[in-house]
C-alpha cells in the first residue's frame, strides 16, 4: 500500500475541462512547458483542441508533451505575422535544487529575465499583438511575515524571492506600453501528485518520518495544480484581471496543520519535527525563506471575481491527489520520472523519489 503512494495517477479526468474558461480555438505561447505547471497546462489546451507554442531550450523534453504541439528554441523562430492570443511565462532556473551560491542567485534571476525580455521583444515586433501575458511570480515577492493575511493590494519585505519576484514582474509590467494586458501571477506552493512540494514530501511521510519544520508556525500558502490550470484559463477569459493576481486557495494552513494533514492522508503518524538550525546548518538562506518562513497569502482578486477553486482546504486537495490510500484506489506501477523544469511557482525542486519507492517496496515485502 505505501508504494502505491508514489504512483498516483496525476490526471482527475479530462485535463481539456480544465481550460473550459477559453474562447474556442485560441492560439497560446507558453514558456516553462516541461516543468510541474506548464505539463497539465499544455495538455489541457491541447486536449481541448487550441493551438500551443512552446519554449523550450530542450525539444528532447518537450517532445514528451501530450500532442498536438509546435516547439520552438528561440522566440525569433514565430514570424512576425504569426497569430498568438495569449502568452503565459512560466519559465525560469529553479529556486529549490541547490544551494544559494553567488552563481546560483545569478541563474535564477537572469534565467527569468531573460526569457521575459525576449516575450517582450516578441510581442513588439508582433503585427497583431496578444490580448494577454500571464506572466509568473511568486508568494515570495511578499518576502517573510508572520501573521498577517496578505492579498494584492500588500507590499513585499525585502529578502531574496521578494528580489528576483519584484524583478521579474517590472520586467513583465513593460509589455503594457505596448498595449497588451499583464497579469503577474503570484503562485504559491502548487499540490499534485508527480512533482512540487508534495512530492517531496512524500517519501518521509510515507515512512512515518515527517513532521513539521522549525516551529511548524510559518504559513503555507497552496494551490492545487488543477485549480492553478484553471485560474490561469479564467484570467485570459476576464478582461478585468490585470496586475497582481495572487494563485493561492482560500485557506492557507501552517506548517505543522499541513503536516498534521499530510500524515492523516498518508496514515501515518507526523511528528518527527526537524529543528531549525538543523536546516539551517544543510540548506542557510534557502531554509530561512522557503522552509522556516512563509506567507499567509489570500487570493483577493480571484474571489472578487467569482472565480470557484475545486479545492479549497488541504484535506480536500490531498484526498484527490492521493485518493484512499486504505480502499485501494491508487495504481500500483513504477514511480514516474521526476523532471527538473523551470517553472514559475517553484520554491521547492523535485528530486528523483527512486530510492524512496525502493525501500517501501522492500518495506511492503517483508
Amino acid at each position: 500500500m505505501i508504494a502505491q503512494l508514489f504512483s498516483r495517477r496525476t490526471a482527475f479526468g479530462d485535463a481539456a475541462v480544465l481550460v473550459d474558461a477559453l474562447p474556442p480555438r485560441q492560439h497560446v505561447l507558453v514558456t516553462g512547458a516541461t516543468g510541474f505547471i506548464g505539463r497539465r497546462l499544455v495538455a489541457a489546451l491541447a486536449g481541448a483542441g487550441h493551438d500551443v507554442t512552446v519554449l523550450t531550450r530542450d525539444p528532447a523534453k518537450a517532445a514528451a508533451l501530450r500532442p498536438p504541439i509546435r516547439i520552438v528554441t528561440d522566440l525569433a523562430q514565430i514570424a512576425s505575422d504569426a497569430r498568438v492570443d495569449a502568452v503565459i511565462n512560466l519559465a525560469g532556473e529553479p529556486i529549490g535544487n541547490a544551494p544559494w551560491t553567488r552563481r546560483k542567485r545569478r541563474r535564477i534571476l537572469s534565467s527569468r529575465l531573460r526569457v521575459t525580455r525576449a516575450v517582450n521583444r516578441l510581442i513588439a515586433r508582433l503585427e497583431r499583438r496578444p490580448a494577454v501575458v500571464v506572466s509568473g511570480s511568486a508568494i515570495g515577492w511578499y518576502g517573510l511575515w508572520q501573521d498577517e493575511t496578505l492579498t494584492e493590494f500588500d507590499g513585499g519585505k525585502r529578502c531574496f524571492t521578494h528580489r528576483v519576484c519584484d524583478a521579474w514582474e517590472r520586467e513583465a509590467r513593460k509589455a503594457q506600453r505596448l498595449r497588451v494586458r499583464v497579469v503577474r501571477l503570484r503562485i504559491g506552493l502548487v499540490l499534485g501528485a508527480d512533482g512540487g512540494m508534495l512530492r517531496r514530501m512524500l517519501a518521509p511521510f510515507a515512512l512515518g518520518l515527517g513532521g513539521p519544520f522549525g516551529s511548524g508556525a510559518q504559513w503555507m500558502s497552496w494551490i492545487e495544480r488543477d485549480d492553478l490550470v484553471r485560474m490561469i484559463a479564467y484570467i485570459i477569459a476576464t478582461p478585468s484581471f490585470t496586475g497582481p493576481v495572487n494563485a493561492t486557495a482560500p485557506t492557507p494552513v501552517t506548517n505543522a496543520e499541513f503536516a498534521r494533514l499530510l500524515g492523516g492522508a498518508l496514515k501515518r503518524p507526523a511528528f518527527v519535527r526537524i529543528p531549525a538550525f538543523v536546516l539551517r546548518h544543510v540548506a542557510g538562506a534557502f531554509a530561512d525563506e522557503l522552509m522556516l518562513g512563509g506567507q499567509r497569502v489570500i487570493p483577493d482578486k480571484a474571489q472578487a471575481s467569482g472565480f470557484v477553486f475545486r479545492h479549497e482546504t488541504v484535506r480536500d486537495a490531498l484526498d484527490a491527489i492521493l485518493g484512499d490510500a486504505t480502499g485501494g484506489n491508487l495504481a500500483v506501477t513504477r514511480p514516474m520520472p521526476v523532471t527538473r523544469s523551470a517553472p514559475a511557482e517553484q520554491l521547492v525542486d523535485q528530486p528523483a523519489v527512486e530510492p524512496a519507492a525502493r525501500l517501501l517496496r522492500s518495506l511492503r515485502a517483508r
